[in-house]
């Protein structure tokens, strides 16, 4: 609760003029104080009043791709049988304040209001909870409450297709692994279709050999943070929201060795793609160590100025400025 400047001043004379009043025997200077007294005592009896609202949101969608649109609906239903409310809500979203109207929300009724969550950062976007003052006739005292929980919309990363997978091994119907070039459509194992299967992932050459539909299983992918959370965020499912959630970091200079020694021992499959910007150039050669547990090793460098030199390293390396760039540069592996 809180007094407002107007309720402050108000108070202060009703104590002057009670003071005056009671020392020098003046009885309209009395009146008057008491009745500045009853005004901010009748203040603080009116905001505090509690509305009882219930609050229930729903993200439309609540996980999207960076600059596609998203919107927050919020319900807000007054669950009193004695009064109606006239309330000044306000929604917090991302940092911002977004105006509720509640104007004369009878008992048992609920409006809805519908409005933009900006989308135009990665990230995690909280929205909530909602926020109701309640101020007197007089504007002399203000109450401000919190109604309902936080949801987050997830802002994910544009997703860029990419048309092959640059491989260094590939896995033959028989068990043996072979070794490939780089830029072989290759996938990991084959089964049969089932209905919804899609028919572009149809490989009609094993199906016309085994007189049954078989359908491509695409290769398992796995991302790893250089620097990991320390608290998985809450509510996450899957890699995109990851990458919503992720920071930057002020990684000190034993987290990638100590990442790349990880990679080397886990051996997780056969081909590595390092993601990083101009300010890892320095640290390519960790990555370069990785060629012989991992047959195809990419890096992306995003942002760069200028073309990265690989040195002794023997790395492929592509320079992109954004996730667009760096899709076309890896459709251009297939061709080398």
């Amino acid at each position: 609760m809180g007094i407002t400047a107007r309720g402050i001043g108000l108070l202060v004379a009703a104590l002057v003029l009670l003071g005056v009043g009671f020392r020098y025997a003046y009885p309209e200077l009395t009146v008057l104080g008491a009745a500045a007294g009853v005004a901010v005592g009748y203040g603080v009896v009116n905001a505090a009043w509690r509305p009882r609202l219930s609050v229930a949101r729903r993200a439309d969608p609540d996980r999207v791709a960076r600059g596609e649109p998203a919107a927050m609906e919020l319900t807000v239903r007054n669950t009193g049988r004695l009064r109606a409310a006239n309330l000044v809500a306000e929604d917090r979203c991302a940092g911002a304040l977004v105006p509720v109207p509640l104007l004369r929300l009878r008992p048992g009724r609920d409006t809805v209001v519908r409005y933009d969550v900006p989308t135009h950062r990665r990230g995690v976007v909280p929205v909530g909870p909602l926020r109701v003052v309640r101020r007197d006739p007089l504007g002399l005292v203000a109450l401000a409450r919190g109604y309902g929980g936080t949801v987050p919309v997830w802002v994910h990363p544009r997703i860029h297709p990419l048309s092959a997978v640059p491989t260094g091994a590939g896995r033959s119907l028989d068990g043996r692994t072979d070794s490939v070039p780089h830029g072989s459509i290759t996938f990991d194992s084959l089964r049969e279709y089932v209905v919804g299967d899609e028919l572009r992932r149809v490989h009609w050459r094993t199906s016309a050999r085994v007189g049954e539909l078989m359908v491509r299983e695409d290769l398992p992918v796995q991302l790893l943070l250089v620097v990991p959370a320390e608290v998985e965020p809450e509510g996450a499912a899957g890699p995109l929201d990851r990458l919503a959630a992720v920071e930057l970091a002020d990684a000190g200079p034993d987290v990638l060795p100590a990442a790349t020694g990880r990679l080397r021992r886990d051996r997780l499959g056969d081909t590595l793609v390092f993601l990083t910007g101009p300010g890892g150039r320095d640290e390519l050669g960790h990555v370069g160590a990785l060629r012989g547990a991992y047959p195809s090793v990419v890096v992306g460098m995003f942002g760069a100025d200028g073309p990265t030199a690989a040195g002794a390293t023997g790395l492929t390396v592509l320079d992109a400025a954004d996730g667009a760039a760096f899709a076309a540069e890896w459709d251009g592996i297939r061709r080398w």
